[in-house]
């Protein structure tokens, strides 16, 4: 999948003649859309991209009502995933995805790196979209004999650019983070990397 080829002066340009932000577009179907109409929705989404970061702020806070069985609650987990990247001296997107890796798992557990994946794509580098799509297959490594499962997943990818990247984040950060009692970095320290992460000009996919 690969991006969209959009003339961005031409978006540029559209964006900057909108219209007041309480305009609503006329038509009731797509094919009836003036270029009027998408000047208003177009300047809707551009101020509803301020948003984004409030949002992935408000769902790892979530995190702190699911235990999910582990000795910790996931935003104790998620703190200690970024706490640990960030003690490492990892670049500040690599310490938001360790911090935002299993964000997804208040939507869907069992689906949750995809789902992280693809809410992040638009803000992260490629690897780091890698990175967390495939993370629970490079967890199989520690536990998926448990399972019955292969525990070699991540082989398949050794050749990947993002392999490196990956078995930092999960053996490093990721797998050690269980301990209830590790005083991780607060939330609020990690908001304004949050925002610079997930800013308001989101690439097009």
């Amino acid at each position: 999948m690969t991006a969209l080829d959009i003339d961005q002066n031409q978006m540029d340009a559209i964006l900057a003649e909108a219209p007041a932000s309480d305009a609503q577009a006329s038509f009731t179907r797509m094919q009836d859309g003036t270029l009027e109409d998408w000047k208003i929705i177009g300047a809707a989404h551009k101020q509803d991209f301020s948003k984004t970061a409030d949002r992935f702020i408000g769902m790892l806070r979530q995190l702190e009502d699911a235990t999910l069985g582990f000795s910790c609650d996931q935003l104790q987990h998620a703190l200690m995933c970024g706490t640990l990247a960030r003690r490492s001296g990892a670049s500040t997107e690599h310490i938001v995805i360790a911090l935002c890796h299993d964000i997804a798992k208040v939507i869907n557990v069992p689906n949750h790196g995809p789902i992280a994946a693809e809410m992040m794509r638009p803000y992260i580098s490629d690897d780091s979209y890698h990175v967390i799509y495939n993370h629970q297959a490079f967890q199989g490594e520690h536990y998926y004999h448990y399972l019955g499962a292969p525990t070699d997943l991540r082989k398949q990818w050794e050749g990947e650019s993002w392999y490196p990247l990956a078995v930092k984040l999960v053996d490093d950060w990721d797998a050690p983070a269980f301990d209830p009692d590790f005083e991780v970095d607060s939330l609020e320290s990690f908001i304004p990397l949050m925002r610079e992460v997930f800013h308001d000009a989101p690439r097009p996919l």
